[in-house]
């Protein structure tokens, strides 16, 4: 039955996105439309689409076993430790619309300062990203499927990826962009009836003050190790913060390091840049932390009986919703979940698909490769990592390892290689053997001190014993420390002066496209307000994390254990910004795109008039010179057309 629900849903969501944008819209079939959307989406689309990348199925999963593990702290620390990534990321997305306008990876980006060998590196430390986030996308989603449905995790392993394939395949990006929308919004809608149900219409729970007595039994029979007096009800927790320190290393990786998120950066409009990432990481915090405060604390109030590998695997939500709703509670988890695995699976398809095609192909096979080819290589790379996301969640399964060990695991693996790629964009003088060698030795200096933390702590190096807190927390620590300290000492001694002009002269390979790269010459979109832009998210960014991390724990530790007032009022902030996120997400979107909806509906009453597509912004066809490179100098006139981007 799950199969045949997963392939409608997918041919409808073709059927509907490609049918208004080639009857309607602007869009054309073109390598540049089916990866970069035309670089215009708004800024509510941007948003919602960041909530949807960051939504896997350890959002869902692992943050509710965060509380059922450490109690209230654990959905803060999911919550907050993964938010200020997203916001810290508009710096470098403005940083990619002021810097790199035509790009389409993060490498080619790489590759335009730094060269080969660069290029090589760190295409290996974003594939082995998207490796990690594809298999844990994979594996709590059969997990869950199987323990809802009993449906064998091999074949749900690979009926995920193939229900997200069709529509990614004919779509491209644009596919992505709408199912992030109809997915997200469904995700908040089961939100907000999972949070009611527990706080107040279940018969079971139904108020804040029923779920803090519970705890407080809770506690009294079953204490809490390392937390304050062994409750369930404070931020004094030392496994909670050790998690939080696990939890922010290893998102920088998969945010930074994952091209889905550049993607997204690339896709948007000059002016979306910013506020998209400020906006999508305000919207996506309440998804872990309500969810979590909900389902995890009531699997623990209602002492519902989930053994450690069960709760390792993800199981706590799925079993929580059971008991509250019944099998209605059941469908809708696996229907929230579904939507959380495809919609981010849909992301990671497109985003090694364009790491193969352009950082691959055209590099290295076929330099002089042209816009039409180019789309044909994508699409057959969306269908290649289609049955490779599969193979690689069944070798986990067959390996046993949990989903809440892989997660704990990929600070270890792609820590090390944050830094040097945020300094690229954003520092002249890094060093490109600096960042090289900060990337692999950083990340062997990791992954070192995690099997040596284990030996010396716990005399044996096993599965458990290296899924400890403290020797995950040293892995994690050591990786990117030593990536960063490596990449800046070494370019302190031995500085670059980089001018980024060669960034600029990414090119783009298909004629008849709107070479302005969403640019106006005033207005929000002009290059003038993208100095105004950057200014306004390092303000408000970095503003916005110190408000998440450290300031809200330290304010939470001042209540101690928190009291059945306090508590109260913890649970009114998470269903309130619960519900604000919601309508947020599903009205912002429509009203951004409200024009081209009304045209919809004139169209569809015969009344419309159909828009012209993208004019090309150079003289000829000629100008483009298709056959040219990817990286290197560039012609005279080609130079005079870049000259507007030297920012």
């Amino acid at each position: 039955m799950l199969d045949w629900v997963a392939f409608c849903k997918a041919r409808v969501l073709l059927a509907a996105m490609m049918w208004a944008d080639r009857r309607f819209g602007a869009g054309h079939n073109s390598s540049e439309d089916f990866q970069t959307c035309g670089r215009t989406i708004k800024t509510g689309l941007i948003a919602v689409d960041i909530v949807s990348h960051w939504t896997w199925a350890a959002t869902l999963l692992q943050s509710s076993n965060q509380a059922y593990q450490y109690g209230v702290s654990g959905p803060f620390w999911y919550a907050g430790g993964a938010t200020i990534q997203i916001i810290l990321f508009g710096i470098l997305a403005v940083q990619v619309k002021m810097k790199a306008p035509s790009a389409h990876t993060v490498l080619e980006i790489v590759h335009a300062r730094w060269g080969t060998a660069a290029h090589l590196v760190f295409f290996f430390f974003c594939f082995l990203t998207n490796i990690i986030v594809s298999a844990m996308l994979i594996l709590g989603g059969a997990a869950v499927m199987t323990a809802l449905t009993g449906m064998n995790t091999i074949a749900a392993a690979f009926l995920i990826p193939i229900s997200v394939c069709v529509y990614t395949t004919t779509g491209g990006l644009k596919a992505t962009f709408l199912s992030s929308y109809i997915h997200t919004v469904i995700i908040y809608v089961a939100l907000c009836i999972f949070a009611f149900t527990v706080y107040a219409t279940g018969s079971d729970l139904g108020s804040p003050s029923k779920v803090w007595n519970h705890l407080q039994v809770k506690a009294a029979n079953k204490p809490v190790s390392g937390n304050q007096d062994g409750s369930y009800l404070t931020f004094f927790s030392s496994n909670g913060l050790t998690f939080g320190i696990i939890n922010i290393i290893g998102n920088f990786g998969t945010v930074f390091c994952d091209q889905a998120y550049w993607q997204s950066a690339i896709a948007a409009r000059p002016s979306a840049a910013n506020k998209g990432y400020l906006l999508g990481g305000i919207l996506w915090f309440c998804i872990p932390f309500t969810l979590a405060t909900c389902l995890g604390l009531s699997a623990l109030a209602l002492d519902l009986p989930i053994t450690v590998t069960e709760a390792n695997e993800g199981l706590v939500p799925p079993a929580a919703a059971f008991f509250l709703l019944g099998k209605g509670g059941g469908i809708l988890m696996t229907v929230m979940l579904l939507m959380a695995v495809t919609s981010s699976g849909s992301a990671e398809l497109i985003a090694v698909s364009s790491l193969f095609t352009y950082d691959g192909y055209w590099h290295y096979i076929n330099p002089r490769a042209t816009g039409k080819q180019l789309l044909i290589v994508s699409k057959i790379m969306v269908l290649v990592y289609t049955v490779l996301m599969g193979v690689f969640a069944v070798i986990l399964q067959q390996l046993n390892c949990s989903l809440g060990y892989v997660y704990e695991i990929m600070g270890v693996l792609i820590g090390s290689a944050v830094i040097p790629i945020a300094l690229c964009l954003m520092w002249k003088k890094t060093n490109k053997w600096g960042a090289m060698a900060g990337a692999v030795f950083g990340q062997w200096s990791g992954l070192i001190a995690w099997l040596v933390f284990a030996k010396i702590k716990y005399s044996v190096v096993t599965y458990d014993t290296t899924f400890e807190n403290y020797t995950m927390l040293t892995g994690n620590v050591v990786s990117l420390g030593m990536g960063g300290l490596i990449c800046m000492i070494t370019s302190l001694i031995f500085p670059e002066d980089y001018d980024f002009v060669s960034m600029k002269e990414i090119r783009l390979l298909d004629d008849n496209f709107d070479s302005d790269m969403g640019f106006t010459k005033e207005g929000a979109d002009s290059l003038e307000a993208m100095h105004k832009a950057l200014k306004f998210i390092l303000i408000w960014g970095g503003l916005l994390a110190i408000i998440l991390i450290p300031i809200w724990p330290l304010l939470a530790l001042a209540a101690g254990t928190f009291s059945q007032g306090y508590f109260t009022f913890w649970v009114i902030l998470s269903l309130i910004w619960g519900l604000i996120a919601t309508v947020i997400a599903t009205l912002l979107p429509i009203w951004e795109s409200r024009e081209a909806l009304v045209n919809v509906f004139k169209h569809l009453v015969g009344k419309g008039v159909k828009r012209p597509g993208p004019q090309p912004a150079y003289d000829s066809q000629a100008d483009m010179k298709l056959g040219q490179a990817p990286t290197g100098t560039t012609a005279a006139d080609d130079s005079a057309h870049n000259s507007k981007f030297n920012v």
